[in-house]
């Protein structure tokens, strides 16, 4: 089991070292020092206000971010956590992805979901009920597109003639997609285009707003499990998908301090249940405060990984 960590970039920082690219190759080194397998980046490139007061968070731009992190780091990997893919032309964002993945050496892994922020997809002019069909369009013509030859497609909203996306990414065929929701249809565009699923904990109260079910407990991932592995092999795929899940004692934006216990116990759940990776955020008020508590997650997390 491996583990991706978020970098503080999305949360309050009074002496502003986070947003910094001193502070971003400080963390990302903290993350490969501590024996993590990825740092993390959000996608909101345009919320509303009523969304960030409500508990909302700013961030960097996902590509720009791990950039810095690349270029300060040489083994870990680099995670978009979950880029929206309806926000971008998808040959831009087929692009962004590729020369991430080449300058970093082929350490990207590309999470990405449909999104929910109604407010967001207006102030980008982008429509909200056709985010779906724009994620598997996008899907469709960015894995054409990594192929680095020329190409026809007829997308919603562009045409492409005989394009040509170079440079291509290092990874081969292309860097890990992993898919992010908890519906069916969102696993089954997992398993249709992807390397990964990513479900995502929400409560069942917010499910028609966030456009996708309720995952409160282990007890839910077990049952999307179950739906995963019915779909999985109805597919008829061979191979092998990563399930990276957030695990409840390390979610949001973390806590200062954990149970090693509980920690333990959740673990061992979410792996007998399926899970593969582990998607958590780490709480910190200031640099310091982060590297040392990244230093002793790791101390307390990478003896207890399956």
């Amino acid at each position: 089991m491996r583990v991706s960590v978020g970098l503080p970039i999305d949360r309050p920082d009074t002496t502003g070292q986070f947003l910094t690219a001193n502070g971003i190759s400080i963390c990302a080194q903290a993350v490969q020092t501590a024996g993590f397998h990825a740092v993390f980046a959000t996608d909101h490139p345009a919320p509303d206000a009523k969304w960030l007061r409500a508990g909302g968070h700013p961030t960097l731009d996902p590509f720009v971010a791990l950039s810095f992190a690349a270029a300060a780091t040489d083994t870990i990997c680099l995670h978009t956590n979950l880029l929206v893919l309806p926000y971008r032309n998808p040959l831009l964002a087929a692009k962004s992805v590729a020369s991430l993945d080449v300058l970093s050496n082929g350490r990207v892994i590309v999470g990405v979901g449909v999104g929910y922020l109604q407010s967001e997809y207006a102030a980008l002019g982008v429509n909200f009920s056709d985010r779906r069909a724009l994620t598997d369009d996008a899907l469709t013509v960015m894995l054409t597109a990594w192929k680095g030859e020329p190409f026809d497609h007829d997308g919603l909203g562009y045409s492409a003639r005989r394009t040509v996306v170079q440079p291509m990414p290092k990874q081969l065929p292309h860097p890990p997609l992993w898919i992010g929701g908890n519906s069916k249809r969102a696993i089954e565009r997992a398993i249709a285009y992807g390397n990964g699923w990513s479900p995502m904990p929400s409560p069942a109260s917010s499910a028609s707003y966030l456009g996708t079910p309720g995952m409160e407990s282990i007890a839910d991932f077990r049952e999307r499990m179950k739906l995963f592995r019915d779909l999985f092999a109805a597919s008829g795929r061979t191979d092998t998908l990563d399930i990276a899940v957030v695990p409840t004692t390390l979610s949001g934006f973390g806590q200062s301090s954990w149970s090693r216990g509980a920690l333990q116990d959740e673990i061992g759940q979410l792996a007998s249940a399926g899970a593969t990776v582990l998607v958590v955020n780490i709480s910190a008020k200031n640099l310091g405060q982060y590297t040392e508590n990244v230093a002793q997650l790791g101390s307390d997390l990478i003896s207890l990984l399956p």
